[in-house]
């Protein structure tokens, strides 16, 4: 028996995986400001995000099937939980206080939904009905809801798409989706007006136009995009940042990581760091496709696209496509329950390739 599937890891996924992880800390050591306890700090992060990975890589698919509604059990209880005893930071109630370390529950949403919505569909034949889309929809609703409510736009927005990825995958008849899209217009005005706060609302106004306030919503636009820019096609070199180092990044070491390291690396290094991002997710795709049943397929495609949706928002919020929507990007920036639930993520989609009863040649 092979080594890979005595502890069914993906050997590609994981190189592509721990690679970035590495360069997380490379890149973090900068935009921390050479701190090593930061570092350290990091670093035993990762080391049990990779442990709840091989872990996860370990179960049956059909096992965590039967997990799904637990996980979305126990995910929505702590939402409810965040909002009655959550620890408030910088205007957000979003966190957990368990003693050792704080611990943010909207984090499993994104796993727990895709889960669920697969798994409800899936107990019917495909593409799904009215009734199965009205349910999934319930599951996509309520917890995108209470996480808007701490509040954390970003976080809804990526557990809203992890589950409408699904209800895609499955699929939904075109119709469908033309009344998705309708009644999803039809809400926006409702959006902006009575569930937007006023700082989110000037993010996305500013967006077209950043100079218009550059030292309020603006502010944070305008230093990435210097950031971005200055780096050039071969960057100032590793540490040599000076957006970076003199501090006018804001959120350095989280949110904005990426302008520290398109400034430090240039373009030649965004390539690079934007390759390995498409082959992990070209890795997740084709372990979706090649998937043994269909629950498995949902899961599979809904992660790996939502991780490609999680990239595409960070770097175009970084870049200034995107409103500044507090999205940081993925195994590269600075956090503890954010990597967990990505690395868990990849555990998933190794245990979906590994289990395979019939392995392509």
């Amino acid at each position: 028996m092979k080594r890979e599937e005595l502890w069914h890891l993906d050997p590609p996924l994981l190189t592509g995986v721990l690679t970035l992880c590495a360069l997380s800390l490379v890149i973090l050591y900068s935009a921390g400001g050479e701190n090593w306890s930061l570092l350290l700090r990091q670093g035993m992060r990762m080391v049990l995000a990779v442990m709840v990975m091989v872990a996860l890589a370990q179960v049956t698919p059909e096992t965590l099937s039967r997990w799904a509604p637990w996980v979305f059990g126990i995910g929505l209880a702590l939402l409810l939980l965040v909002l009655l005893v959550g620890i408030v930071g910088k205007g957000a109630q979003r966190w957990l206080n368990l003693g050792l370390f704080r611990f943010q529950p909207a984090e499993i949403m994104k796993l727990g939904v895709p889960m669920m919505v697969a798994w409800a569909l899936t107990r019917n034949p495909l593409p799904p009905r009215l009734r199965d889309l009205s349910l999934a929809a319930v599951v996509v609703a309520v917890p995108s809801a209470l996480v808007v409510l701490q509040p954390d736009l970003g976080t809804a927005l990526l557990i809203a798409s992890s589950g409408v990825l699904v209800i895609f995958l499955a699929g939904i008849r075109w119709r469908w989706l033309g009344l998705l899209a309708l009644g999803a217009a039809a809400a926006a005005p409702l959006m902006w007006f009575y569930v937007l706060r006023d700082y989110q609302r000037s993010r996305i106004i500013t967006l077209f136009d950043p100079w218009s306030d550059p030292l309020g919503a603006g502010y944070h636009t305008i230093q990435s995009i210097i950031a971005v820019g200055s780096g050039g096609v071969n960057g100032k070199g590793w540490l040599n940042g000076s957006q970076s180092q003199l501090e006018f990044i804001p959120e350095r070491g989280t949110d904005f990581i990426f302008a520290v390291y398109a400034e430090e690396f240039g373009l030649i290094g965004a390539s690079i760091i934007l390759g390995l991002y498409l082959f992990v997710v070209g890795r997740g795709l084709y372990i979706s496709f090649y998937a043994q049943d269909t629950f498995s397929r949902l899961v599979a495609g809904s992660l790996s696209l939502t991780f490609f949706f999680y990239l595409f928002v960070n770097m175009g919020m970084v870049s200034g496509i995107l409103p500044v929507v507090g999205v940081p990007l993925p195994l590269i920036s600075y956090g503890g329950t954010s990597m967990v639930t990505l690395l868990a993520g990849f555990g998933i989609l190794m245990s979906i390739q590994t289990h395979r009863k019939l392995m392509p040649q």
